[in-house]
């Protein structure tokens, strides 16, 4: 059965197309892990199969241990767009949402050394948590927002999201060069700095200036 976005006070639900995931978007968390600045945008992608929800489980990997919290604002695109202008890029996001990118670290600075793909580190069933998603029509985003992240009540991310270093319509629009983007398409673009390890038993709690929130515990 295809996974679905649910739209926060609203009946409706929209059929989740792909997962696109941008990496190293937010200057002091690439800093944290000894990595470079880049020119553009890091791209990689998530299966539909790795989507749970906000109050499932996330379920720890038994090949890895050291499974990090990576909280990012998502957005939902509503138009199929390729080769986009910025102004196209902006009006092809209808939402925005919260969630969870879950890596297996040890896992991925091993296959980082090797110049290997990182899938196994980051495409693991429940290695992406979602929240509802609220429209932009009912909430203009001004960037002043904070990004949030807690683990058993301890902040662990606390971050504004002008801190980010490529802006939604700019991710959008260099995405849209690489791929056609498709309505129900969600990108995530990056998280702060503050990564660190979870532990079976943890429980998580996210969330953007309490527009949209996520809450699940570690398996």
């Amino acid at each position: 059965m295809q996974k679905q976005i649910k739209i926060i006070n609203s009946s409706t639900t929209i059929p989740i197309g792909k997962i696109v995931c941008v990496g190293r978007n937010y200057v002091e968390h690439i800093h944290e892990l000894g990595n470079e600045v880049p020119e553009k945008p890091v791209v990689f992608l998530k299966p539909n199969s790795s989507i749970i929800y906000s109050g499932d489980e996330i379920i720890y990997p038994n090949y890895s241990n050291d499974m990090h919290h990576e909280i990012e604002l998502l957005l939902l695109i509503g138009k199929t767009v390729k080769d986009a202008s910025l102004e196209d890029s902006e009006n092809a996001i209808i939402g925005y949402g919260v969630g969870l990118d879950m890596t297996l670290r040890d896992v991925q600075d091993v296959l980082k050394k090797k110049g290997h793909p990182w899938t196994i580190a980051k495409c693991f069933d429940t290695s992406a948590v979602l929240s509802d998603f609220i429209l932009k029509e009912n909430y203009k985003i001004t960037f002043e927002e904070e990004l949030i992240l807690k683990v058993n009540d301890e902040v662990r991310q606390r971050e504004k999201l002008n801190k980010m270093i490529f802006k939604p319509a700019e991710l959008v629009q260099y995405l849209s060069s690489i791929m056609t983007l498709d309505y129900g398409d969600i990108i995530f673009t990056g998280t702060p700095k503050g990564v660190s390890k979870v532990n079976k038993g943890d429980s998580l709690l996210g969330s953007l200036d309490n527009l949209v929130n996520i809450k699940c515990s570690v398996k």
